[in-house]
């Protein structure tokens, strides 16, 4: 009688032993879902104040746009609203795909070969924004200029040339920064995908 209860008791435990094993491997697996999530809302944060800002910028340059009377400032006001509404949503865009990636859904293998190509459109829609943002900068100091105070500053002035190589050497250590922190938290992510197999 003894013998038979020992093994109630003891097939009792290991039942209950086994359903703690996958309540703990759940809750495991719910962190690291969550921890790699949080890898990516600070750059949301970011990116989302970034692109009011751009909105703001767009809105303020259409209500303007009237002041733009020649040719090139019509073009290069043309270029600088594409790249203020445009920009953003490509970045904004990726940073929600690879964000939403469900690490826990389907199998190891389509989770790391969609984290890799999300991750692949992150980090190439950060490239073009760094590479479009140096034309904008060189673009954006006679665009203020006419916006502003409706001056043509490519006619009027060559102060503004002494401005754009300081802004693009600023913008050049910027984005390196900027790109290496997008880099290594795509890494850290890529790492925690890969320690789940």
């Amino acid at each position: 009688m003894e013998l038979e209860e020992l093994q109630s008791v003891w097939s009792d435990m290991s039942d209950q032993l086994e359903k703690q094993k996958k309540l703990t491997h759940k809750i495991i697996m719910e962190m690291t879902q969550e921890k790699y999530r949080n890898k990516f809302q600070k750059f949301l944060n970011y990116e989302g104040l970034g692109a009011i800002v751009c909105l703001g910028a767009a809105i303020f340059m259409l209500l303007n746009f009237q002041k733009l009377d020649t040719w090139y400032f019509i073009l290069l006001g043309g270029f600088t609203l594409v790249f203020l509404i445009g920009l953003p949503v490509l970045v904004l865009r990726a940073l929600y795909k690879i964000k939403n990636i469900n690490i826990l859904e389907g199998n190891y293998k389509d989770t790391l070969v969609n984290y890799a190509r999300t991750r692949n459109q992150l980090l190439f829609a950060q490239r073009l924004g760094i590479n479009f943002s140096y034309i904008f900068a060189v673009i954006s100091i006679p665009l203020a200029g006419k916006l502003f105070n409706d001056k043509d500053v490519f006619l009027e002035s060559t102060t503004w040339l002494w401005y754009v190589p300081v802004l693009l050497v600023m913008l050049f250590f910027f984005s390196r920064w900027g790109y290496k922190c997008y880099v290594g938290a795509t890494d850290n992510a890529e790492a925690l995908i890969k320690d789940l197999q």
